[in-house]
């Protein structure tokens, strides 16, 4: 007859010690086999080679984001993947490169191009690494060396001179802001000018919430896969209710809204409903729109988004400032009037008063401490995080006055 004990068994406590090592080896080997694999595909293909071959001309043109949507389109072959670029404008006029946010992609700098190029500018712009119509590499960050990189590509990929001394000049919306920065510090020489609307960078941490912390911690305590399931979630889009929020005119609070502590996935409710372009009206350019068709086709996007959080210049980018701070100093030395790039040693600041994202007393502290009071102008327009968007023809006049004087 058999006997039970409900104590342990030695051999049974021993050999759960061993499988529990065995467990966490095997996790540990194939964690590492899936992050080296050798014959893991080293880009994600964006819906320019999963989308488009299946669909017909008239499908193609209904799409939120068409790919010939704007003038002057091509496509860069790369080692990092294809990325999509738009160029168009006077030849001979003065260049103006404009890199858009983290989660929408370059449409969204539409409106804002056009009004340059209607002031006789010769404008460039391009979707991120997993965004729009450009692929995702998935064996690098997305950090300040990826983007570097991807914004010299575009520069190389013109027939015209995209290089050299007093180059261009430099607009970075939100994300593209913190880029810009970033990028200006290495490359001051080529940068005419900077004007950073909604600019990213010196983003509190203090802002971050715990839900953030933990879907975008790299400490290897959830599966990667949970984390990126948890992110598409958190970023779809809501459905809009009302025939004015489908509109995109969602009436704005009389009081500036408090920081979100979850600005990650959501500029607020006037900026998921603004129309990226006038181009093509109605609800199928909002935001939100296209937000929904790249998180369906874009495979690449949520990885390129949480590898953009967790490693791009968004937040406490003191660092980068500074640095751009003392070039800026150095140029209104009266020695420094012969020194290419930054004309005049000041950025311009173009920032939104209900914006829930970029605070603009926030930022104009902050960057009074690593710039200095000479150091930039500040413009604030009566809007949200969707500046770039409904303030399109404003940034415009502002950019041009300030590359005026």
């Amino acid at each position: 007859m058999s006997t039970w004990t409900l104590g342990p068994h030695p051999h049974m406590a021993s050999s759960c010690i061993v499988l529990g090592v065995i467990g966490v080896s095997l996790g540990l080997t194939l964690r590492s086999l899936s992050r080296d694999n050798p014959l893991k595909e080293p880009c994600i293909k964006s819906p320019r080679k999963t989308l488009l071959p299946s669909l017909s001309k008239d499908e193609t043109a209904a799409l939120p984001y068409p790919p010939d949507i704007l003038p002057g389109g091509r496509d860069v072959e790369t080692p990092y993947g294809n990325i999509k670029v738009f160029e168009w404008g006077p030849e001979d006029g003065e260049k103006v490169l404009l890199m858009h946010g983290i989660s929408v992609p370059c449409l969204a700098l539409a409106d804002l191009a056009q009004e340059l190029v209607s002031k006789n500018y010769r404008v460039m712009l391009f979707d991120f690494f997993g965004r729009g119509y450009s692929d995702a590499p998935t064996d690098i960050p997305y950090d300040i060396r990826l983007y570097t990189t991807q914004i010299l590509l575009v520069l190389a990929s013109s027939n015209l001179q995209w290089t050299g001394n007093d180059a261009f000049h430099l607009i970075g919306y939100s994300l593209g802001g913190g880029i810009g920065v970033s990028f200006t510090q290495y490359f001051s020489h080529m940068v005419k000018s900077l004007v950073l609307v909604a600019g990213g960078g010196l983003i509190r941490h203090e802002h971050v919430s715990w839900k953030s912390r933990m879907l975008y911690s790299t400490t290897g305590l959830f599966p990667e896969w949970l984390l990126q399931y948890l992110v598409r979630q958190r970023l779809t889009p809501k459905e809009a209710t009302t025939e004015e929020e489908m509109a995109g005119e969602v009436a704005r609070p009389a009081e500036p809204p408090k920081r979100q502590k979850n600005s990650d996935a959501s500029g607020g409710s006037s900026y998921d409903n603004a129309l990226l372009t006038t181009t093509r009206g109605g609800p199928g350019v909002s935001v939100s729109s296209v937000l929904a068709w790249q998180l369906r086709n874009q495979q690449g996007f949520i990885p390129a988004f949480m590898s953009s959080i967790r490693h791009a210049p968004i937040y406490d980018r003191q660092n980068d400032w500074q640095a751009l701070g003392q070039l800026l100093s150095e140029r209104r030395e009266p020695e420094g009037s012969t020194l290419p790039g930054l004309r005049g040693g000041r950025v311009l600041l173009v920032l939104g008063s209900t914006d829930p994202v970029i605070v603009q007393e926030e930022l104009v502290h902050d960057a009074t401490a690593v710039l200095g009071e000479d150091g930039f102008e500040a413009v604030l327009l009566d809007c949200g995080h969707e500046i770039v968007m409904t303030k399109a023809k404003e940034v415009a006049d502002l950019a041009a006055g300030f590359w005026g004087a």
